[in-house]
């Protein structure tokens, strides 16, 4: 079956050349591109159904240029694309004479005349605007050179690690080949040998923050159909983390570190306690939940869900505090204590004044007879056993705060630590990987 086909097409070769020959003068100084097109086409000349009659396979040299770049939105996995793609393959049937005037014909009414490769986007997303006249230039060269470029206008679905949002970097892709010719016929090669991208001198960006660009050949696992010639790109993106820190981060460090406030307040300062504590949480509530309406809906646990909820446990465990420390306060001391103005009632309970003014501890003593009697230590008892009193609830309340502002900043400090280095060395890795 091969051969037949290679006799045929080496036939139609040979047809070809002796016609550009044949017609190698009929262009003379003076004709327009339309003329010579409508001769350059005509049925009996040109058969757009046909490949261009080269001796190996048609090469297409393909080249992108980036025009535009923007996201709807910094918590989208939807990046919008606009670039130019250039398209370049030679046909020996277009070439005309050197006579003409013209460095190349315009054929761009004449698209529909012309063989164009059956170029196929490979992609997750649309097309945002369909393929019009203004969008599109077909130029034909003397030595049959066909340059063809068009505008597209995609809306790629990207990929993103929505486990470590926003620390994670989207990566859109898609690619190209033909829908119809194999890689026998048509090859899609990369124009130069370009690696990167070109972008426009006038590349406009919102919301798009492009870190990488990459051009590359189509391995098994990217293409559908592995027979067919195939190029792709990926684009890798980042989140403006700026952006999160002054809307996400910073106002939540400030709202829980606004919380340990009440550790420096007097333990009984209600009013002041309860404010702080109450205003913290709704303000927290407040931010996080106008924030989260605008995140990607996962159901795995997320850097956001680890944020908030660390957070809102540290607002809450100080407001938990100030109520433990309130109810031990105004418990009733276990010992009799008597108070008097001016006096401090946690040494008033441990300590007994004499006649003198010297205050002197309650000890009990098992030398006054049968039954144990209690009395000062300055009594002259020669066998005396110490009675240990418990400590007052005011001390034992003051002492919880003096805790508390020890142990919840250094705690909230280790979790900050924690949790952005985490995740930061987590992006590095992916992006080495």
């Amino acid at each position: 079956m091969g051969q037949p086909w290679m006799l045929v097409r080496a036939a139609a070769i040979l047809l070809v050349t002796r016609q550009t020959l044949a017609l190698s003068d009929i262009f003379e100084d003076g004709k327009s591109d339309k003329e010579i097109l409508d001769n350059l086409l005509r049925a009996t000349r040109y058969d757009k159904r046909l490949l261009p009659p080269v001796q190996e396979t048609v090469k297409v040299d393909v080249s992108v240029l980036l025009l535009s770049l923007a996201s709807p939105d910094e918590s989208s996995l939807k990046y919008e694309v606009e670039f130019l793609l250039q398209q370049q393959w030679f046909d020996p049937r277009l070439k005309y004479s050197n006579q003409s005037r013209y460095d190349f014909l315009n054929a761009i009414h004449h698209h529909n005349d012309i063989w164009l490769p059956d170029t196929y986007f490979i992609m997750h997303g649309d097309f945002k605007d369909p393929l019009i006249p203004m969008h599109f230039s077909l130029r034909i060269y003397r030595n049959g050179t066909v340059f063809y470029s068009m505008r597209r206008h995609l809306i790629l679905s990207c990929q993103g690690h929505l486990n470590i949002f926003p620390f994670d970097d989207p990566e859109c892709s898609f690619s190209l080949e033909s829908i119809s010719y194999e890689m026998k016929s048509i090859k899609y090669v990369w124009k130069n040998d370009e690696d990167v991208l070109k972008k426009s001198a006038s590349l406009a960006t919102l919301n798009a923050y492009l870190i990488k660009n990459q051009t590359l050949e189509c391995n098994w696992n990217n293409n559908w159909r592995g027979n067919y010639s195939c190029l792709g790109v990926k684009l890798i993106f980042t989140r403006d983390r700026a952006f999160y820190f002054t809307t996400v981060f910073i106002p939540g460090i400030i709202l829980v570190t606004s919380s340990f406030i009440t550790f420096w307040l007097e333990w009984n300062a209600v009013p002041a306690r309860v404010m702080i504590g109450v205003t913290t949480m709704l303000n927290f509530f407040t931010t996080s939940n106008g924030f989260r309406s605008t995140l990607p809906v996962v159901s795995n646990l997320t850097a956001m869900n680890v944020w908030d909820g660390v957070c809102m446990c540290f607002i809450y465990a100080s407001l938990l505090e100030f109520v433990c420390v309130n109810y031990v306060g105004r418990k009733r001391p276990l010992h009799n204590v008597v108070y008097r103005p001016g006096e401090n009632p946690v040494i008033q309970g441990d300590k007994k004044r004499d006649s003198t003014g010297v205050a002197n501890e309650i000890v009990s003593c098992t030398n006054c007879g049968p039954n144990p009697c209690t009395h000062t230590a300055n009594n002259g008892c020669a066998a005396e056993v110490r009675k240990k009193e418990p400590p007052h609830p005011i001390r034992v309340a003051k002492t919880i705060d003096v805790i508390a502002r020890i142990t919840f900043p250094t705690a909230f400090a280790v979790f900050l630590i924690f949790f952005f280095y985490h995740y930061s060395s987590y992006t590095h890795s992916d992006e080495h990987t």
